[in-house]
């Protein structure tokens, strides 16, 4: 039996401080393929973490059958920095309090940090090259020197995922469907974790502006192509984030259900030596682009007109913004409405909002011109 608990030490940015990070790993060492997963690296977002919960045992049992065929490293709560901010009652779990940097935003751009390490040993094997960019960002990272704890658990959790073959980072919106964010060179491929989580939508981007930590790897190897098109090199990982509903939905069955759909991809993947049924298939993937934020204009109290999976069409009202100042103060109401024609993938569960805020995804199928080629995220 292969499943084993690790537990590293990160020293603290205080006197006298550290913070422990749990993990495991589990099945050969010599696989040929090797699963990352990780969850709450929003570290206030715990769907995932549930999920990861109920499929330790899972893997556990098949590791024990000796089924599993790939080497896994499982995160459940990769972020423990993040469970420590606490401020008043309340987690801020989605940002670094001391910098205010949202964990999930500026992680490293690899390739221009690796492109001299890899000129002139690229040859004709795609596998190869693949071998000899890992071992690049690899020799980088070892190379690094970390300056605070936040930099430490990247460089660790980077380290983890630089020579995986699947990269999954389990998430949560605020109040959502499923969904799954990728890299559209990554789909049709991807269609089938699609299917297996049943998600709303797949939405797609190269590049969401903020540097998340799915986008890290398919951008190394997409510029590595395009910087060297005489050589063949392959998308060298598999990653996407995860959305697992809303952060509210940390149920121990929903939990259940998300572990046996991971379980499901793996086997059906060949991953894991064990028998599955196709699941239904999911929709297929659309632009993040064509997905309108949907924003106020004003701050006010948010009277929804419409659920999550409402189809709206353009210019229907989604929401009344409710006046909490001004001369009709509590008594005026006017409406937010949709831009596009979609469905509704999350809204805001606090009603309460300030000027700015985003309060729904609207997911439609044409591009929209807001939002080409710029920043695609809520932040």
């Amino acid at each position: 039996m292969t499943l084993q608990l690790h537990e590293t030490a990160f020293s603290g940015d205080t006197p006298g401080t550290s913070t422990n990070l749990y993990w495991y790993t589990a099945g050969p060492e010599t696989a040929q393929t090797k699963v990352h997963l990780q969850a709450a690296l929003h570290a206030d977002e715990q769907p995932g973490t549930m999920a990861l919960h109920h499929l330790l045992p899972m893997l556990a049992e098949a590791d024990a059958a000796n089924q599993l065929k790939a080497r896994f490293l499982i995160f459940p709560s990769v972020n423990p920095l993040g469970l420590a901010n606490r401020s008043l009652r309340h987690h801020i779990g989605r940002y670094d309090i001391e910098t205010g940097v949202n964990y999930n935003r500026r992680w490293p751009d690899l390739y221009p940090l690796i492109a001299n390490a890899i000129a002139g040993k690229l040859g004709t094997d795609p596998k190869a090259n693949i071998a000899t960019i890992r071992a690049a960002v690899g020799s980088w990272i070892a190379a690094q020197t970390p300056g605070s704890a936040a930099q430490q658990l990247r460089l660790f959790v980077l380290k983890s995922a630089h020579d995986a073959d699947i990269v999954l980072d389990l998430h949560c919106d605020d109040d959502s469907l499923m969904h799954i964010f990728t890299s559209p060179e990554l789909m049709p491929g991807l269609q089938d974790l699609a299917d297996w989580m049943g998600v709303a939508a797949t939405l797609t981007a190269e590049d969401s502006g903020g540097g998340s930590f799915d986008e890290v790897l398919p951008s190394l190897y997409r510029k590595a192509r395009l910087a060297n098109p005489g050589f063949p090199i392959p998308n060298g990982a598999e990653t996407a984030t995860l959305e697992y509903r809303g952060r509210a939905d940390s149920f121990d069955a929903l939990g259940k259900v998300d572990a046996e759909g991971l379980f499901g991809f793996f086997a059906s993947r060949g991953l894991i030596a064990a028998d599955v049924e196709a699941p239904p298939s999911a929709p297929r993937p659309t632009p993040f682009e064509a997905t309108e934020v949907l924003r106020t204009d004003a701050p006010g109290l948010l009277a929804y007109h419409v659920a999550l999976g409402d189809r709206v069409t353009n210019g229907q009202p989604v929401a009344d913004l409710i006046a909490m100042d001004g001369p009709q103060a509590f008594l005026a109401r006017r409406p937010i409405l949709a831009g596009t024609d979609g469905f509704v993938l999350s809204r805001a569960s606090a009603k309460y909002v300030a000027r700015g805020a985003a309060i729904a995804k609207i997911v439609g199928s044409e591009i929209l011109p807001t939002r080409a080629g710029g920043y695609l995220l809520e932040d």
